[in-house]
């Protein structure tokens, strides 16, 4: 097709899933991509493995870790790709994947920015498949919350939040494991230079750019034809097995989605879900999971700041898209 793609890769300690993912990646059907990997300051040996596998690649290696969305951004100012996707190191890509996706973008149209495949469920260092899917997309809530589509479920049970296309199915929001991005979306979107928030540091920042995207009249889609596979480390249910870390923000970032995105029109709408879910979590902050402290600690210091990031668009017209 004559296009740039710029596959983007962030690592922190991810070696044992590289080999698979970077096989991924090289077997693309599409020929012309230029690849750009970042390193959060690994402690193994994963930028030694991708500059094996890919030494023509662009690679940046940060002396301390900068958080996935920070990553992201900066591979981004990098690259001169018309389309830019992001492959965790966790997926595994199949061969057309990044071909499909392109057509299915021709198909659409202009409007829709963002795009992700079937993404199923994988187990293992050799991101080995299952029959169950991982994500189909995002999806919204009226209690704030966002799910991937279909999650945990086999491929031909029922889905909420999608909406049929021509050749793909419309979605509110793509997981950022396998997610295509127009680059004028990206340079539409993006607010004083960041793509992905960095206040997000790790986790949802996906869904961040999607409301956002949304706010600004952009569209997603799934592509049903484009199959990749990712082996999940963060869910709901896996909770106390994680990080504190990953908690903290988990919980700072689950306020700071709404903080950002949600207009008065929705709040209004939403509060009778997302109020009782609040307390329940500020809740088992303040008794259970101390180590989340630091979360609200860091809302209290940085609303105002957070708030002036928040255009002043009506978001309505995206009452449909939270149920």
């Amino acid at each position: 097709m004559g296009r740039t793609v710029s596959v983007v890769l962030v690592t922190w300690n991810d070696a044992p899933f590289l080999r698979r993912c970077l096989k991924g990646i090289e077997q693309q059907t599409h020929e012309d991509i230029e690849f750009i990997h970042v390193d959060n300051a690994s402690d193994d040996d994963s930028a030694a493995i991708v500059r094996a596998q890919f030494p023509a690649g662009r690679q940046i290696l940060n002396e301390e870790n900068r958080g996935f969305a920070g990553a992201v951004n900066q591979a981004i100012h990098l690259s001169r790709g018309e389309l830019i996707l992001l492959c965790n190191p966790d997926a595994y890509l199949e061969r057309d994947y990044i071909a499909r996706i392109l057509e299915a973008f021709d198909a659409a149209g202009d409007e829709f920015g963002m795009a992700t495949g079937k993404l199923f469920r994988a187990r293992g260092y050799e991101i080995e498949p299952t029959e169950l899917i991982d994500s189909k997309g995002i999806r919204m809530t009226r209690s704030g919350r966002h799910f991937d589509i279909g999650q945990g479920l086999p491929d031909s049970a029922p889905a909420r939040g999608l909406k049929p296309l021509r050749t793909a199915i419309e979605v509110f929001g793509v997981s950022g494991a396998a997610a295509v991005y127009r680059r004028s979306f990206i340079d539409a979107v993006s607010i004083d230079g960041e793509f992905f928030d960095e206040d997000f540091f790790t986790y949802r920042e996906d869904a961040d750019v999607a409301w956002r995207g949304r706010l600004f009249g952009w569209r997603g889609m799934v592509v049903p034809d484009a199959i990749a596979y990712h082996v999940r480390k963060v869910t709901p249910k896996g909770r106390r097995s994680l990080s504190a870390a990953v908690n903290m923000h988990s919980v700072k970032n689950r306020f700071l989605l709404r903080l950002k995105n949600e207009g008065l029109y929705l709040a209004l709408r939403n509060a009778i879900f997302e109020i009782p879910r609040d307390i329940v979590t500020i809740a088992a902050v303040l008794t259970i999971e101390r180590t989340s402290l630091p979360a609200l600690k860091w809302l209290l210091g940085n609303w105002r700041r957070v708030l002036q990031k928040r255009r002043l668009i009506s978001d309505r017209a995206l009452a449909e898209w939270f149920r």
